[in-house]
């Protein structure tokens, strides 16, 4: 099997600083390989540094080898497209807003393959029909839900025919059976050539195979064959990632909810329409002080504008929702997003963002800390913006910003997507531990029914 790509000691640095440790690996044709590993790893780096997508203030060592040639920077950025591709960890930065899915992946076989008009858009089409979405082929990535718009993306990425795929969490934010579907694409993608991938799933390493590599905090700790590593891990940190995957969870909610507790919120025989076609309908249910109410359904069911709904974001159909608390203000009505990128500006730093918002609320200063260690953010972010920091990152530092302002609901759409498997848990955990002692009722959404069923109250299936 030939060396698609190989890298040479290649490594990361921001000024002095050690980002990403030297690190040396061979692609080979036909054989898959995966990178597994804790979210702020540096998984996203690696494939940054191959393609030459780093950021200006990082810098980088080593050698890239691409089909038995080491380039340059400019380069490997001449194959982008037709024979290296990356598909993008949030699909909101890569798709254009304001034009129909299906032409976005008709255009990359039209003036990437040079195919003409009508074959293009047959192509296209044939696209989004097996990622599932043949009815949506006509609409934007902002009527698309999350997972909905990373199979766009990927459709997108994938239609030059580049024979290297490198994917940064393809499936985050997917249900399981579109999860499933989306490694089988990729997988026929990259028959003729070969696939990198990168993701904190265990599931997704173990279903790939191929070659594993394990990373933890910027350096490679374990490697080998997917199966035997994941079957038969050395390394403490490989056994801790299998370990926190929520099937492994206890059944047992974290705590239990106060049954005397006061309602928060009461919905009666919800229905929503979008686009035309109900989502649901005759949906009833109501949420206490300091409930957890999980979510769960394939990739555009209506999770999220269920959530929507209840925050008066979207209009229902028909039915009625009553909020009980009359004290609370409107921005303790709260939202996680899915897409933290989405409720960012990169024009500051996230210190800047979190200043702001203590000034605008008079919350207290002392209260920051304690919250970034129990959600494991460290200080040094606050001097980054959101596209210098991982997914995960952002998305807890989203949830930071949230808890400050003492919510009375918080929506929490796919909060843990981008999550690792140890972060999640202890993310979720979190999240009900102060659930319970604040009070705030949640409405979790999840494309993990495991997650949901063993922290959840109550369980609503769409």
């Amino acid at each position: 099997m030939s060396v698609l790509l190989k890298l040479t000691n290649v490594a990361v640095y921001v000024g002095d600083t050690c980002l990403l440790e030297p690190i040396s690996l061979e692609l080979r044709q036909g054989q898959p390989l995966t990178i597994l590993g804790q979210t702020g790893s540096g998984k996203s780096l690696l494939a940054q540094a191959i393609m030459g997508l780093l950021p200006d203030t990082l810098s980088f060592q080593g050698e890239v080898e691409v089909f038995g040639n080491v380039l340059s920077l400019e380069e490997r950025q001449a194959l982008w497209g037709r024979d290296l591709v990356m598909l993008p960890q949030e699909p909101w930065h890569a798709l254009d807003p304001l034009m129909k899915g299906i032409y976005q992946v008709s255009e990359v076989y039209q003036y990437v393959q040079g195919k003409p008009n009508h074959e293009a858009l047959a192509r296209a089409k044939q696209d989004l029909d097996d990622v599932g979405l043949a009815d949506s082929a006509h609409k934007r990535p902002g009527q698309l839900s999350g997972g909905m718009a990373q199979r766009l993306a990927i459709s997108a990425a994938t239609a030059g025919g580049a024979n290297v795929i490198l994917a940064d969490e393809p499936t985050k934010g997917l249900d399981v059976s579109r999860r499933d579907g989306i490694v089988r694409l990729l997988q026929s993608r990259s028959i003729a050539g070969s696939l990198l991938t990168i993701t904190h799933d265990v599931a997704i390493a173990r279903q790939l195979g191929g070659t594993l590599l394990v990373m933890k905090q910027g350096r490679l700790v374990e490697q080998g064959d997917a199966l035997e590593v994941l079957d038969n891990p050395q390394d403490s940190y490989t056994r801790e990632l299998i370990a926190a995957e929520p099937k492994s969870w206890t059944e047992k909610p974290l705590s239990s909810v106060d049954t005397s507790a006061e309602t928060v919120l009461l919905a009666e025989n919800l229905a929503i329409k979008r686009g035309g076609r109900t989502l649901f309908e005759d949906l009833s249910f109501s949420i206490k002080k300091g409930e957890v109410v999980g979510v769960v359904g394939d990739s555009g069911c209506g999770k999220s504008s269920l959530g929507d709904a209840l925050l008066s974001m979207l209009p229902v159909s028909a039915g009625n929702i009553t909020r009980f608390n009359n004290t609370a203000k409107p921005y303790q009505w709260l939202k996680l997003y899915q897409d933290p990128p989405s409720a960012f500006t990169a024009s500051v730093s996230l210190g800047t963002l979190l200043e702001d918002l203590v000034r605008l609320h008079n919350i207290p200063r002392e209260r920051i800390s304690p919250l970034m260690t129990r959600l494991n953010l460290p200080d040094a972010i606050l001097q980054r913006n959101c596209l210098n920091v991982s997914g995960g990152e952002l998305q807890r530092f989203a949830i930071l910003r949230a808890l400050l302002l003492d919510p009375v609901f918080l929506f929490a759409d796919e909060p843990t997507s981008r999550l690792d498997p140890i972060t999640a848990k202890d993310v979720t955990s979190l999240l009900v531990t102060l659930a319970r002692e604040t009070g705030c009722a949640v409405l979790m959404v999840s494309h993990d029914p495991d997650l949901v069923r063993k922290t959840c109250d109550q369980v609503i299936a769409l």
